[in-house]
């Protein structure tokens, strides 16, 4: 591969600001994956295009229709000279131009057809994302990807309402990549080379030199040993006791022959750090829960490698791992001198690398007991998994025929989502009646200005048995139903590319099992410029 002047090859410069975010594994996960969207609209093929960009490895445009004149007014990927051909074709045309690392393939038929004769053409795909489809054809289609197993996205702009919709059974993410994550840095329950660590350490009869390039880590860990003796071997546990602590902490600042204190940062890093240093070492109940889940309690060779590597922490906390995770093997930045630091790192990164071993050992055994080979899961999987073992999540969504089941509806969600008449939650009550209004009248509200006025009341109609038939005893203002029969299923550019660009974020979550993706219904009010998400 060719490389640039500052060593970097030219995939490497091309993704570099992507590379940062989710790695060469990341990458890599987005470059095998092939996508399938259905129907290149506005709001599709802008979906596309932020998958397009970070080099998706390959996408497929399933999509029946011939470009119009109203694709190209609101389609920048379509042009007046597209009118009349098919639009998945041209669309695809003019994606591919956005990135030649890129496969792009269309199918000109509809998505109903390709259910009715090949359903199993949609099983091949990393995601389907499905955009302004009728509901019919959105829950046959939901259906066979459940079965399947293939995550299904489905997207919709309407006037100025956007909607989406993730349906999977199970989604794994083992780099949930959490805000503002504490350490692990284990003080409360040092494990034995940190221990000897910090033993090596005697700040009471440092030169002034060293005292002041400690670490702040072992600065914490040298004055909770004190505190220890004082306090009958307990953590500081409240404010007042944290106060008192970082107190201590402060007195052990080196004074000059004037008595006054020296300007030691790392002191001051750790009375600041304080907090952080004295979390305690426990498993979150998210992790819990996972480590207790059925997901792995019957390991077979269909086993996911996400539930092998799940039993085998569960394994490694009850054995070696004495009721704790595996060491992440990291530790923040800190003013020290390079040595005590780069020492200090080491003694973490390699007992992390020891406890991946460990738990390495325990994968392989399992995989063993199922007539697997050792290397069915990589080192480094192992060694990934180990180290963000504190962050596993696991996001299961419902079904799309759950939910539009009458006797599964999340009711509680609805009615308490409606105390305010202003919830996004009225926007799908009325994404649901424009579909009812579709079923019956086989056109949305107001698609034509005459019929504005008079399908006011229809919709009305349609919204009313809509709350009847699921028993939700809540109010839709009218000034919605006006509003619904005035966008008259318009979609609108500015709200597709919003759409668009998040539509493409849970997409590379899915693809990459990198973040945490929403769960299930997330809907775009562009009126008041407000989201919210809700589970239904």
């Amino acid at each position: 591969m060719a490389q640039s002047a500052a060593g970097k090859s030219n995939k490497e410069q091309k993704y570099d600001r992507q590379l940062r975010l989710w790695g060469d594994h990341g990458q890599e996960a987005l470059e095998n994956a092939h996508v399938c969207l259905i129907n290149a609209t506005a709001t599709g093929t802008e979906i596309l295009k932020n998958l397009v960009l970070p080099g998706i490895g390959a996408f497929t445009i399933v999509d029946g229709h011939k470009v119009t004149g109203e694709d190209v007014g609101n389609n920048f990927f379509l042009s007046i000279s597209s009118i009349g051909k098919n639009r998945a074709q041209a669309a695809t045309e003019l994606l591919q131009e956005l990135n030649s690392d890129v496969s792009g393939n269309f199918v000109e038929e509809s998505p109903d057809k390709l259910l009715d004769n090949d359903p199993e053409f949609f099983h091949r795909f990393s995601l389907v994302i499905g955009v302004q489809l009728i509901e019919s054809t959105c829950l046959r289609l939901a259906g066979v990807l459940w079965n399947a197993g293939v995550p299904f996205l489905v997207c919709k702009t309407y006037g100025l309402v956007g909607y989406m919709r993730l349906a999977v059974k199970e989604h794994t993410v083992v780099e949930s990549h959490p805000d503002n994550a504490l350490e692990d840095l284990r003080l409360d329950q040092p494990f034995a080379e940190l221990k000897n660590h910090i033993q090596s350490y005697d700040l009471d009869n440092m030169d002034k030199k060293d005292h002041s390039h400690t670490p702040w880590i072992i600065v914490v860990a040298k004055y909770l040993e004190k505190w220890y003796n004082e306090h009958n071997y307990q953590l500081p546990k409240n404010y007042k006791e944290k106060e008192a602590f970082r107190q201590l902490i402060r007195e052990g600042i080196l004074k000059n022959e004037n008595g006054v204190a020296e300007d030691e940062e790392n002191f001051e890093e750790a009375i600041k750090n304080v907090n952080t240093a004295l979390n305690p070492t426990k498993i979150p109940s998210t992790v819990q829960d996972i480590l207790n889940a059925e997901g792995w309690k019957n390991i077979t060779a269909q086993t996911p490698a996400f539930w092998v590597m799940a039993r085998a922490v569960k394994e490694f906390v009850e054995n070696e791992g004495e009721g704790k995770l595996p060491v992440r093997g990291t530790i923040p930045d800190m003013i020290a001198d390079s040595e005590k630091f780069i020492n200090l790192q080491n003694v973490y990164r390699e007992k992390a690398m020891q406890d991946a071993s460990v738990v390495s050992k325990h994968v392989e055994s399992l995989l063993q007991s199922v007539g697997k080979p050792p290397e069915s899961i990589s080192e480094q999987e192992i060694r990934l998994f180990s180290k963000n073992a504190a962050f596993l999540r696991v996001v299961r969504c419902r079904s799309l025929a759950d939910e539009c089941s009458v006797e599964l509806v999340n009711k509680d969600e609805i009615t308490s989502c409606m105390d305010n008449p202003d919830s996004e939650m009225v926007l799908y009550l009325m994404l649901r009646s424009v579909d009812r209004f579709f079923q019956q009248h086989s056109r949305y509200p107001g698609v034509y200005n005459y019929q504005v006025e008079e399908d006011i009341g229809k919709l009305k109609l349609c919204v009313n048995s809509l709350l009847q038939e699921y028993g939700l005893n809540v109010n839709v203002k009218d000034d919605y139903i006006h509003e619904f029969c005035r966008y008259g299923a318009s979609e609108l550019h500015t709200v597709a590319s919003f759409l668009g660009g998040c539509a493409a974020q849970e997409a590379i979550k899915m693809i990459t099992h990198q973040f945490v993706p929403f769960n299930n219904t997330f809907i775009y009010n562009a009126m008041s410029q407000t989201s919210a998400t809700f589970q239904l």
